[in-house]
C-alpha cells in the first residue's frame, strides 16, 4: 500500500476518534464513521459538542474536502485503512464490556477488502485485538487474517480537555500483525504525529503498554488518597505534606482526588481480569481500585461530619455540588465519580443542587438520572425557589433574611476555570461548610479538603 493510495476511515467519532480523524485529514482523504447520525450531522455543520476539535479546525477540514462524517456504511467501502476508536467500558460488576468493539469489528468486516488494514485504538488487555476482534472481522468478511487483510494496534493517548497536549503532540505507540504491516502503520501515524512514534514489536506489547499507563496512575493516586485519609486523622494538611515532599527531585507529584473518566478509572479492571485468566490474582491493582472507588463516599462522610461539628441541621439541608464532569474544563461526564458523592449524600435526606457550566444537562439526565444547572442565572433562581419554600414553611427557627434560600454546604468537586470568578460565599448561609475536593479554593475559606 503506497501512501498516496491510502484512504482512512475512523470508526467512532468521540473524544478519541474525532481529533484523530481530523488530524489524518491533513494528510489523507479521511472519512469519519459513527452510528449516531445526529452526531455526524452536527460535525458536518462544523461544531464538535465535545469541544475537543475547535470549530475553526473542523470547518477547515470539511471545506478542504479531505474530511467527511457519515453514518452511512456505503460511504466507507472505498477506504483501505480502518481505525477503530470506540469506547471500552466496564459493566456494573466492573467486568470489561467489549460490546462496542464487537460492533465496530462487525462494521469493518462488512466493508474490508483484500489488502486492507484495520488498526484498533481502543484500550484493551493484551490479546483482545487478535483473539477477540479479528475473528469477528474474519467471520463477517470471509477473509483470512494476515493473508487477505492485516491489523495493527495503536493505543489512544487523548487527554480530554487538554488544549496543550493535543493528539499530534503526544508520542504514539504503534504495532502491526506482521513486521511489514507494523512499519506501514508506524509510517502512517508518523506522517501526522509531530511528537514521533514508537514501533512496538507486537500487538500484544502495544496493548499491554497502554493498559499499564493508566493502571500506574491509578495506583499512585490511590496511594496519595490513602495518605490523605491518614493525615486527616492526624490533623495534618495533606497538601502541605505533598508540597514539602515535592522538594525532592524524584518525588512523584500526584494529588488526592476522585478518579473517574473513561481511562484511569476503567483500565485497571481490564488488566486485572486478564491477570485472573492466567491464574494470577492482582493485589496492588485491585487494592488501588477499591481505594479510589470509595473516595466519593469518603468525601460525603467528611462533609456530614463537618456540618455536625458546626451545628448545621443535616436533615433537609441544602447542599451545592460544584462540578459534575470527571475532570476540569471538559464536558465529559463518562464514569464521573462526583455521582458517588451525590449518592452518598442523598442517603441523609438532604436537598442537592448540582451546578456545572460544562456538563450537558441532557447527557447527565440520560446517564445518571440527575438534574444539572449550568448557568449562574438558573443557580440564582434555585436559591429563590429554596427561599420561597422556606418562607412558606416558616417556623421559629426560620433562617435570617440574608440566609434565606442559600446553601448550608458546598462541595467544590471539580476545578473548572469558570468557578474562579464565582463568589462561593455569596451562595452560602453565614454558618456553612465548604469542602474542597481538588484543593483549589482559598485555604482560609474551606473547612475541609483531601
Amino acid at each position: 500500500m503506497k501512501s498516496e493510495d491510502i484512504k482512512i476511515c475512523v470508526i467512532g467519532l468521540g473524544y478519541v476518534g474525532l481529533p484523530l480523524a481530523r488530524l489524518f485529514s491533513t494528510k489523507y482523504p479521511t472519512v469519519g464513521f459513527d452510528l449516531n447520525s445526529k452526531r455526524c450531522e452536527a460535525l458536518m455543520q462544523g461544531h464538535d459538542a465535545t469541544l475537543e476539535v475547535s470549530d475553526e479546525l473542523l470547518q477547515d477540514a470539511i471545506n478542504n474536502h479531505n474530511f467527511i462524517c457519515t453514518s452511512d456504511i456505503e460511504k466507507i467501502r472505498d477506504c483501505n485503512f480502518y481505525v477503530v476508536a470506540v469506547p471500552t467500558p466496564v459493566d456494573e460488576n466492573n467486568n470489561p464490556d467489549l460490546t462496542p468493539l464487537y460492533g465496530a469489528s462487525t462494521t469493518v468486516g462488512k466493508v474490508i477488502k483484500p489488502g486492507d488494514v484495520v488498526v484498533y485504538e481502543s484500550t484493551v488487555y493484551p490479546g483482545v485485538t487478535e483473539d477477540e476482534c479479528i475473528p469477528v472481522v474474519e467471520k463477517v468478511s470471509g477473509l483470512t487474517f494476515n493473508k487477505d487483510f492485516f491489523a495493527g494496534y495503536s493505543p489512544e493517548r487523548i487527554n480530554p480537555g487538554d488544549k496543550l497536549h493535543t493528539v499530534e503532540k503526544i508520542k504514539k505507540v504503534t504495532s502491526g500483525s506482521t513486521p511489514e504491516i507494523g512499519k506501514l502503520v508506524n509510517d502512517v501515524y508518523a506522517s501526522v504525529i509531530t511528537a514521533g512514534t514508537h514501533l512496538a514489536p507486537t500487538i500484544k506489547v502495544a496493548e499491554a503498554a497502554k493498559v499499564i499507563e493508566n493502571s500506574q496512575r491509578d495506583i499512585n493516586i490511590a496511594f496519595v488518597n490513602e495518605l490523605s485519609k491518614i493525615f486527616t486523622l492526624m490533623g495534618i494538611d495533606t497538601q502541605d505534606v505533598l508540597e514539602a515532599a515535592s522538594t525532592k527531585w524524584n518525588f512523584l507529584p500526584f494529588k488526592p482526588g476522585l478518579v473517574g473518566g473513561h481511562c484511569i478509572g476503567v483500565d485497571p479492571y481490564y488488566l486485572a481480569q486478564c491477570a485472573q485468566r492466567y491464574g494470577y490474582n492482582p493485589e496492588i491493582i485491585l487494592a488501588g481500585r477499591r481505594m479510589n472507588d470509595g473516595m466519593g463516599a469518603y468525601v460525603a462522610d467528611r462533609v456530614i461530619k463537618l456540618m455536625l461539628k458546626k451545628g448545621i441541621q443535616v436533615l433537609g439541608s441544602h447542599i451545592l455540588i460544584m462540578g459534575f464532569t470527571f475532570k476540569e474544563n471538559c464536558p465529559d461526564v463518562r464514569n464521573t465519580k462526583v455521582v458517588d458523592i451525590v449518592k452518598a449524600l442523598k442517603e441523609y435526606n438532604l436537598n442537592i443542587t448540582i451546578f456545572d457550566p460544562w456538563a450537558n444537562p441532557e447527557a447527565v439526565k440520560r446517564e445518571y438520572g440527575l438534574t444539572v444547572i449550568n448557568s449562574v442565572e438558573d443557580l440564582s433562581k434555585q436559591i429563590g425557589t429554596q427561599c420561597a419554600d422556606e418562607c412558606q414553611n416558616n417556623t421559629s427557627d426560620h433562617a435570617p433574611k440574608e440566609d434565606c434560600g442559600k446553601f448550608d454546604a458546598c462541595v467544590a468537586a471539580v476545578a473548572h476555570k469558570t468557578f474562579e470568578e464565582l463568589n462561593i460565599n455569596s451562595l452560602l448561609k453565614k454558618n456553612h461548610v465548604i469542602f474542597d475536593v481538588k484543593s483549589t479554593c482559598n485555604s482560609t475559606d474551606v473547612d475541609g479538603r483531601l
